[in-house]
């Protein structure tokens, strides 16, 4: 249940179906904040309670200013401290306070949540993506999407509904009480000072979102090129390009800079334009006033009211352009990470997708046709079957095709023609997590997580007991070098594993896919790494483990593939030659003329 309920809300079905701009935006976030809608209620009400408190501060310093109005030698100067009227002003101001701050406490839980939500939904799409858009993106940028969207749905909730709206709220109150206390010019001052500077601050802020937005351009290629830079640390030093990377960064820090410049001298501009509007009211209203005081029709607290009213109104509106900025920021920021949702996931469960059942584990290729792009097909209409508990081998020259097979199988792309089935199941029919679940992989590069040990090889099947994880390790023959390690299971492998050797991040490789223990194993060059020694003792493991299993073996060593049912040799995306090891040999074709070649 509490699964369920991390579920994001279903607005988006496809890019096409979404509204788009800043209201879109609003409607697909408002989705989100709906669970919380008795919180919102609740803090609006604290809201509209602190806006009528802070309202009530100036009219009641104008009474303890009328009151403290009295001629030398009266007699109430005996009593000329109300303390009544002292009380309640503070008591006001406290309760402004404390409305405040129980509006945010309130509030803050819908605020975090929303947050959470949505970024555990983008979290969980990009999972879903096909391996294509993963291999396009940029990290470094998409992250800083990720982020900025995330703290986006802070800013805008916050601004919003702390700011925007209670300024809006305490404007038509004092505009309420000008008019009735006094007379229309007053409301008509204020009102149209704000009418003014609305409309300047949103036609400067609207010239400046440009600016804005090339800044974060900007700063998103300069963290992804930093990023970038740092992932290939090692390839940095190999050619000793430090400077070269220091100078690209420092080519995108110096765009950078330019931009912020230009976004803080228009920023500058909108500032003094608001203060000068500002001003200008302030004199007109306190003009009056002040002619009010002299006339006779307004008393020394009138005027203190009035400025009281001014001050309290200017305040918040002197960050309006600021809000109206950031809010206008945060739209873009959260459509952004909107635009990441609206990807359509290339490779999708079809409708009614049932689990897959393994009965033996047969696998079959069926005229298999597929290309990553158009203008470049990989596989010619490939058709080959590994019986269950069999093991079949796929040899060949590089760029043949043959990784691309386990690619398929894994479903990361789907075949433009033909069909793979698992006893009798065809992929594409039955839910993504069942057929991967009932795959396991050895992969030629091995990526490990920046963790421990134990929790690389534990990753295969999560939950694992500590002795099922040192099991895996010694059949993967890596317990021994872990053992013999200061921190043992514990130790960090570092950024993609960098901290250990390619044989021993191989081995660790094999050791979570004995650990998961599925019924179809695939082994992509799963031994390139190793050294001779090590390479045979795995390899006696791996058909060990691979007895009884329906085995995929990709290899370049023909060594490692001489006891498979069936050796399948690829060349440009066909199958030009297959059969058991003696019968490739007798052949006398390409396999013969490749393992002549490896003998000598």
């Amino acid at each position: 249940m509490r699964r369920q309920a991390l579920t994001a809300p279903t607005t988006s079905v496809s890019p096409a179906g979404q509204p788009s701009g800043d209201w879109g935006t609003v409607q697909r976030l408002l989705p989100y904040l709906w669970r919380y809608r008795w919180r919102v209620g609740i803090a609006l009400s604290f809201m509209l309670a602190a806006k009528f408190s802070n309202v009530g501060v100036p009219l009641l310093l104008k009474r303890l200013v009328d009151a403290l109005d009295l001629k030398p030698g009266d007699p109430q100067a005996l009593l000329v401290v109300p303390f009544g009227l002292l009380l309640a002003y503070g008591g006001l101001r406290l309760t402004t306070s404390l409305f405040t701050e129980l509006r945010e406490l309130i509030f803050a839980k819908a605020t975090e949540g929303t947050a959470r939500r949505l970024s555990l939904q983008v979290f969980e799409h990009l999972h879903a993506l096909s391996l294509r858009f993963h291999l396009e993106r940029q990290t470094g940028g998409m992250t800083r999407d990720i982020e900025r969207g995330t703290r986006a749905v802070h800013s805008l909730i916050s601004y919003s509904l702390y700011s925007i709206l209670p300024t809006v709220i305490e404007v038509v109150l004092v505009l309420t009480l000008l008019a009735v206390q006094f007379d229309a010019w007053f409301a008509g001052i204020t009102l149209g000072a704000l009418v003014v500077y609305v409309i300047f601050t949103i036609i400067v802020t609207e010239w400046r979102t440009q600016f804005r937005r090339q800044l974060n351009e900007l700063d998103s290629v300069a963290h992804t090129k930093a990023i970038d830079s740092l992932l290939n640390y090692e390839t940095v030093k190999y050619f000793n390009n430090e400077h070269f990377e220091a100078s690209r960064y420092d080519e995108s820090l110096e765009k950078l800079r330019r931009a912020q410049l230009k976004s803080q001298t228009t920023l500058s501009l909108l500032n003094t334009g608001q203060q000068l509007i500002i001003a200008t009211a302030l004199v007109l209203m306190l003009w009056r006033a002040t002619a009010g005081v002299v006339e006779g029709r307004m008393t020394l607290g009138d005027l203190v009211m009035v400025n009281g009213f001014m001050i309290q109104l200017y305040i918040p509106l002197n960050f309006l352009g600021v809000l109206y900025r950031e809010i206008k920021q945060s739209l873009t920021d959260i459509e952004k990470m909107f635009r990441l949702l609206d990807r359509e996931r290339e490779v999708a469960d079809a409708p009614g997708a049932q689990p897959l059942q393994v009965s033996g584990g047969a696998v079959r290729f069926e005229d298999v046709h597929f290309a990553y792009e158009p203008a470049r097909p990989i596989l010619h209409g490939v058709s080959f079957e590994i019986p269950a508990g069999k093991k079949v081998a796929v040899v060949g020259p590089s760029g043949s095709g043959k990784s691309t097979l386990a690619r398929l199988l894994y479903r990361f792309y789907d075949v433009q023609q033909g069909a793979i089935r698992i006893d009798g199941q065809e992929i594409r029919q039955v839910t993504q997590s069942s057929l991967r679940r009932s795959i396991g992989i050895v992969p030629q590069d091995t990526v490990l997580f920046n963790d421990t040990v134990a929790y690389n090889i534990g990753y295969g099947r999560t939950g694992a007991s500590q002795v099922e994880i040192e099991a895996a390790a010694r059949a993967a023959h890596i317990h021994d070098f872990i053992a013999a390690t200061p921190a043992g299971y514990e130790t960090r492998v570092g950024e993609r594993g960098l901290k250990l050797s390619g044989g021993e991040k191989q081995r660790v490789a094999i050791a979570r896919t004995l650990l998961k223990n599925p019924p179809i194993l695939i082994f992509d060059e799963a031994t390139s790494a190793l050294d001779s020694n090590n390479e045979r003792a795995i390899q006696a493991e791996l058909e060990a483990v691979g007895q009884d299993k329906t085995v995929l073996v990709i290899a370049h060593r023909l060594s490692t593939v001489t006891d498979a049912h069936e050796i399948l040799v690829m060349d440009a995306g066909r199958i030009v030659e297959r059969g058991r090891h003696d019968e490739l040999l007798a052949q006398g074709g390409r396999y013969a003329e490749m393992w002549r070649l490896q003998s000598q």
